[in-house]
């Protein structure tokens, strides 16, 4: 397993428009925290670009995890950036 790196971008008033979604977001992220596909995941202050860390056999498959979370197909998530990742420390 590697690790992969994401960065991507929120629409505009994302934090109004993922209310409805949220709750589906959320339990989804568990879920695959749970699996121990998802190290981290968050968005930066005032949620305009989401940060995230997965543990996975290649970034395609770090890459349809994201394109099956409803915030990308809702389209609160903009654009999603995938890159492998080597933990220094």
């Amino acid at each position: 397993m590697a690790r992969f790196v994401l960065w991507g971008t929120y629409c505009e008033n994302a934090l109004e428009k993922r209310a409805p979604f949220r709750e589906e977001h959320l339990a989804r992220l568990a879920a695959l925290k749970d699996e121990g596909v998802l190290i981290t995941l968050g968005p930066t202050e005032g949620s305009t670009h989401v940060f995230g860390v997965f543990e996975a056999s290649t970034s395609e498959q770090v890459r349809n995890l994201l394109e099956e979370d409803v915030y990308w197909r809702e389209g609160i998530w903009t654009a999603l950036e995938v890159y492998p990742w080597t933990q220094a420390f």
